[in-house]
């Protein structure tokens, strides 16, 4: 998709990207290695905070893809930064951490909520492979954390 195009759709979907934020540790946001890049853990927030809970306990499937999608954003928005431009990027592969009770099996389901707005948002760029655990702990409590590679391309 063209950078007009991604533009757009982050518009229609009424979407601002957040600006890079600090890391909460001993890390860096996003690394680059010739033409990947490596993006960091973003944890799921929710006005500005931690989005706190666990899946099948006191936070559902439906509500833990809304925090996987909050996640999305904040994703997009360090690629931004990352790259100057979303239509430079073409996601590579996904990882989500997904905090969740030993028997919460749904954890495909809430990384849903990133990937597709990665799709969306990026279109054929934005499809990738992807994997998605259960855990036992996220840092701050939250619900979600996921990290990503991907492509830079020009």
């Amino acid at each position: 998709m063209s950078s007009t195009a991604i533009q757009a759709k982050l518009a229609e979907l009424g979407i601002s990207l957040p600006p890079l934020s600090a890391p909460a540790a001993a890390y860096l946001p996003f690394t680059r290695t010739g033409n990947l890049l490596f993006v960091s853990g973003h944890i799921a927030k929710k006005d500005g905070k931690p989005w706190v809970g666990q899946l099948g306990k006191d936070v559902d499937t439906a509500t833990g893809q809304l925090a996987a999608r909050a996640v999305a954003i904040d994703l997009l928005g360090t690629l931004q930064a990352a790259a100057g431009d979303l239509a430079k990027v073409r996601i590579v592969k996904v990882m989500s951490l997904v905090n969740s009770t030993p028997d919460f099996t749904e954890q495909h389901l809430v990384t849903n909520g990133c990937s597709e707005l990665l799709a969306t948002v990026l279109g054929d760029a934005g499809k990738h492979a992807r994997s998605a655990f259960g855990v036992a702990q996220i840092p701050f409590g939250a619900c979600v954390e996921i990290e990503l590679i991907a492509e830079i391309t020009g």
